[in-house]
Formats: structure tokens, C-alpha cells, sequence
């Protein structure tokens, strides 16, 4: 399997590791220390270093009630590295719902929409959609994400029942309205937005049930990484899992990803690549031995 993007065909025989570059002042999980440019080249750098193999660069954070970040702010946040993140010879992702956004990331050269919204957000200024920016652009890749509600009241009121049809229905139609908008199948990823407006337990479902994503044909992208439904399950008060110390959760996160990868994930997307590529080479290398016995 490959997932077509702007400059590359990315193939998908091995796992691949989505490096985050969170240009942000208040993002949940590393508290703004990449917002300056400067900053997130270096994490840029760093991240290629450690094995991604791929950069997603976000201008504003999605976290639970976070607030909406003005435009010009976040393109004033992104664009920057952005020109210079298409230099370094790696798919690039935006992580981005706005159109505008969009639009001047794809025409510096980005390959990825990675849109939380899955191209609906409908408050553009200009009145395009996502879904018009990706059709107009005949190669870029996206990825297209599960969301209940929005950021300001996913987890307030999240999902109830079972998540993992009503997360497969919501794909499907949405791979079907870009089939008939012209965009090829093999230009989409899904993701079935671990955390966004879902509880713990259907968290653990999706990625439990993950067969029934990958049956669908498109690749698959995990983003477990750092995830409140990870301290859920490993501390021991409510009080831990609220902090935002970030160490407590490096080792939970590393499994999430490889459990995403095993259960048959694609992409995983996160934080702490060094640690996550050197958990995937072990798993690897033991797949390997299985393919030569």
C-alpha cells in the first residue's frame, strides 16, 4: 500500500513515524517549547535525527477547550516552518482545519492535510471548504480524522455507545463524498481520532478493534501519543492523571504506538520519536525472523 502525497508516494510497507511539531505556545504535551521559528527548526532537525519520517506542523492546539487561534495567527505561526521544513527531503504534514491554511501550506509545497475536522470546518471567511482546497490541489495527500463535536465540547459531552461503528460510518461517507469530488482513494488516510470526544473505554476499543478500520482499505494513522486515556490507565489518582508531566507518559505512549502498529496501523503519529522508532526496529526485527522461518 502507498499513500500519495504532493511530492512523494509514500510507501507503506513498514510503519511509518509522524514526527509533531507543535508551533504553539499552549499545547497540552511540551508547553510551547518550539513556538519561536527558530525553535521548531531545531525540532524539526531533531525529529529527522531520531528517525521520523514524516513532520506534521501545527499553528494552533486542539486539545480539550482549547480556544480558536485567529488566521493570520496561525498562518504567521506556520508558514514559516513550513517553507522550510519542505527543504529537508521528508513528507510534510500540516496539522491545520482551516482552509487558507491549507491553501498557502500546499502552495509552499506541503504533501499532507491532516485536518481534525476531516475538511468540514465551515467558518471560512472566503467560504471555501477544506474539501474544495484538496480537490483543487491533485495530488496532496490527507488525512482525515473522527471528531464528536468540537474542541471546546468534545469531552464535555463525548461519544456514547459503541464508538467503533459510528466511527466507521463517519468514514466511510466521508470516503465516499471525496470519491465522488474526484480525489483519488489512494490519497486519503484515516484517523479515528483517539481522544476527540471519546471516552477511555472506547479509546481502548478502537484501537482493540483497529482490524475493522484497516478491513476499509485506506491507511490507517494512530495518534496515541501523550493521550489523557494512557495516564487513565496507569495512574493511580485523578489528580496524576491531570498533571501534564509529560515523563510519566513517554513509556505508555511508546506502547500505545506499538500496539497500534501490531493491530495493523500505518502511520503512527507522536511525540517521542527516538523512543518510538527504537521500540518499531525491535518489533521489526522479530517480524523479520517470522517471515524467514
Amino acid at each position: 500500500m502507498h499513500w500519495q502525497t504532493t511530492r512523494f508516494s509514500i510507501d507503506l510497507r513498514s510503519p511509518q513515524v509522524m514526527g509533531i511539531v507543535n508551533v504553539t505556545p499552549d499545547s497540552f504535551s511540551d508547553g510551547g517549547q518550539h513556538a519561536s521559528q527558530n525553535a521548531a527548526m531545531a525540532w524539526c532537525d531533531k525529529l529527522l535525527k531520531d528517525g521520523a519520517n514524516i513532520l506534521d506542523i501545527g499553528g494552533e492546539s486542539t486539545r480539550p477547550g482549547a480556544p480558536q487561534v485567529p488566521q493570520d495567527e496561525e498562518l504567521a505561526r506556520v508558514l514559516p516552518i513550513v517553507r522550510y521544513a519542505v527543504t529537508l527531503g521528508v513528507p510534510v504534514s500540516v496539522d491545520t482545519y482551516k482552509p487558507a491554511v491549507m491553501q498557502a501550506a500546499l502552495d509552499l509545497g506541503a504533501d499532507i492535510i491532516n485536518d481534525v475536522w476531516a475538511l468540514r470546518w465551515a467558518g471560512s471567511e472566503d467560504l471555501r471548504t477544506g474539501m474544495d482546497v484538496v480537490r483543487e490541489h491533485p495530488n496532496c495527500g490527507m488525512c482525515l480524522m473522527h471528531m464528536h463535536r468540537d474542541p471546546q465540547t468534545m469531552q464535555v459531552t463525548p461519544m456514547a455507545g459503541d464508538a467503533v461503528p459510528q466511527v466507521l460510518l463517519f468514514l466511510e461517507h466521508l470516503g465516499q463524498e471525496m470519491s465522488g469530488l474526484g480525489v483519488d482513494k489512494t490519497r486519503i488516510c484515516i484517523d479515528p481520532g483517539i481522544g476527540f470526544g471519546k471516552t477511555v473505554a472506547q479509546n481502548f476499543a478502537l484501537l482493540a478493534r483497529q482490524h475493522e478500520l484497516i478491513a476499509r482499505g485506506y491507511p490507517v494513522l494512530a495518534g496515541w501519543s501523550r493521550k489523557s486515556s494512557l495516564a487513565a490507565v496507569t495512574q493511580r489518582s485523578l489528580s496524576d492523571v491531570a498533571t501534564l508531566d509529560v515523563r510519566e507518559r513517554l513509556v505508555p505512549s511508546v506502547t500505545a504506538a506499538l500496539l497500534a502498529v501490531q493491530n495493523g496501523a500505518h502511520i503512527v503519529r507522536v511525540h517521542d520519536v527516538k523512543e518510538t522508532v527504537q521500540a518499531l526496529n525491535v518489533w521489526a526485527a522479530m517480524q523479520q525472523q517470522k517471515v524467514s522461518e
